[in-house]
């Protein structure tokens, strides 16, 4: 069976090769390594039947460079990590069947295609092959439990539950219903990432064969924070996509600009209007996207996200400023996103574990008190700052990066202090009895609050980190900060 296949793929890929629309010998032999027989066969088919993937895949450097020539670089310029890569694996180019067969007898997804076993979706596991360090550094971050930090957060998931539910009007009133999966999966799953499941089968009819293939639910997604049909999480395409899973695309900003952005994580508005961001949209294609390690001035000549949250960072001495970390909150000291205060960051990314002295799964209480036991502690706290200074002082002098940083924290502990009088009137409202509190989420003016410190507040202390100050000032900052309180204190003197 497989011959035959084989044989067909041949003749099919030789005929369309002649009128120039096929993965031709000729752009196999441009590719330099050896190709293993198996992905020879998929690309036979596939150059066809999806052509961009295959086009995608060969301009990337999975095509270009064996595991072995990887590993036999220097330790900075590595992008293989793991010690141990199978040896079946370390002489080929890394290609279709290199990645869609490993590790089947974990993968629900795992499927026979024309005599080879196969699984639909690549996970972090089978990247971890070659990538041992940088799933291990994923699968402790927030990043990797950020589907479970929604979902298994009561408080959390009420707040999902709540502005995705499906409402209707019946005779003036709204009706509610539960949240819609549909809608959690197009807006804060598509993001943190669904659970994909295998339901069944279907028959795919095409011309060269009936495909038994796996039906899939919560499927597609690349959120970061998937949970995988082998029961791995998170998605390397969310940063890496598919199929070139290019450096140079995960490191700019444009990636990074899917989720975090306004209102609620304005990293990529604040970046955009600020002089990095500046200099970024003005000189980006004069850059060097692609180089690890990634030299300070040389290959880029300022800070994108990926600069100063997690890539390998060398002077042009070949100093080491910052290692590569897939824990993108690794170098942060501080989580200027959360409910509802400012704190320091959680020691797990599983922050559903978090409890704080009201019982809650919150890093403060309402009150802003912190749940310390669960929090990095001050030693922590300080050799991360002074680890981003580093990276600051790279371009800055010392005396301006120190004032940066004495003013982020003076914006931040302002910031916590306008989200304190919004929650404190809000809990006054509770206490009266004026509204419910069984869903903190779900009225008015509960909406005005969450609007305090979910967005105007957000903004305020993105904007102060990233130096945006339209965002700091009238676009969601202070203005939004003190008409928001003004609106919770006029609803309160209306309804008391």
């Amino acid at each position: 069976m497989k011959r035959t296949i084989l044989y067909f793929s041949y003749l099919i890929t030789f005929l369309i090769a002649i009128s120039g629309t096929s993965f031709t010998m000729k752009q196999m032999n441009t590719l330099n390594s050896p190709v293993s027989s198996e992905t020879e066969a998929c690309l036979d088919c596939h150059s066809v039947v999806t052509p961009g993937i295959v086009e995608d895949w060969s301009s990337g450097i999975h095509a270009r460079i064996t595991p072995a020539e990887s590993l036999a670089k220097s330790d900075l310029e590595k992008k293989v990590s793991s010690p141990k890569v199978p040896e079946e694996l370390k002489n080929k180019i890394v290609g279709c069947y290199e990645c869609h067969s490993l590790n089947t007898a974990k993968h629900a997804d795992s499927f026979d295609h024309f005599d080879y076993k196969i699984n639909v979706i690549v996970s972090p596991s089978d990247c971890a092959v070659c990538h041992s360090d940088e799933m291990e550094q994923f699968s402790v971050s927030k990043k990797a439990h950020a589907l479970d930090n929604l979902r298994k957060n009561p408080i959390y998931s009420t707040l999902v539950a709540t502005i995705t539910g499906l409402k209707t009007m019946d005779k003036g009133k709204i009706r509610e219903s539960e949240g819609s999966e549909n809608a959690k999966n197009e807006s804060c799953y598509a993001c943190h990432g669904t659970e994909v499941k295998v339901t069944g089968t279907m028959t795919l009819e095409t011309d060269m064969a009936d495909l038994e293939l796996p039906v899939l639910s919560n499927w597609p997604n690349q959120g970061v924070g998937r949970i995988n049909p082998d029961g791995s999480r998170g998605a390397c395409s969310a940063c890496h996509p598919r199929h070139s899973f290019s450096i140079e695309i995960a490191r700019k900003p444009d990636t990074c600009s899917q989720c975090h952005l306004e209102p609620d994580v304005p990293a990529w508005n604040v970046f955009r209007e600020s002089k990095h961001g500046n200099i970024f949209h003005s000189k980006q294609t004069q850059w060097n996207w692609s180089r690890v390690p990634w030299t300070v001035g040389k290959d880029f000549k300022s800070p994108t996200c990926a600069a100063c949250h997690n890539s390998l960072l060398i002077d042009q001495e070949g100093t080491v400023i910052a290692e590569r970390s897939h824990d993108f909150g690794a170098r942060l000291w501080i989580r200027i996103f959360g409910l509802i205060f400012s704190h320091p960051q959680p020691k797990d990314g599983r922050t559903y574990l978090i409890k704080n002295q009201d019982g809650l799964p919150l890093p403060t209480t309402f009150s802003g008190k912190r749940a310390d036991g669960y929090l990095i502690e001050k030693n922590e706290q300080d050799l991360r700052r002074t680890q981003m200074e580093q990276i600051c002082t790279s371009c800055h002098s010392t005396l301006w990066t120190r004032g940066f940083f004495r003013k982020f924290d003076a914006t931040t502990a302002e910031a916590d202090k306008m989200v304190l009088a919004a929650t404190s009137l809000l809990q006054e409202a509770w206490e009266k009895g004026m509204i419910d509190n069984k869903n903190p989420f779900d009225e008015h003016l509960e909406h005005i609050w969450i609007e305090q410190w979910l967005f105007s507040a957000n903004c305020l202390r993105y904007a102060s980190a990233m130096s945006g100050p339209d965002f700091a000032g009238f676009k969601y900052g202070w203005w939004k900060l003190n008409k928001t309180l003004q609106e919770l204190r006029f609803y309160m003197n209306q309804n008391h």
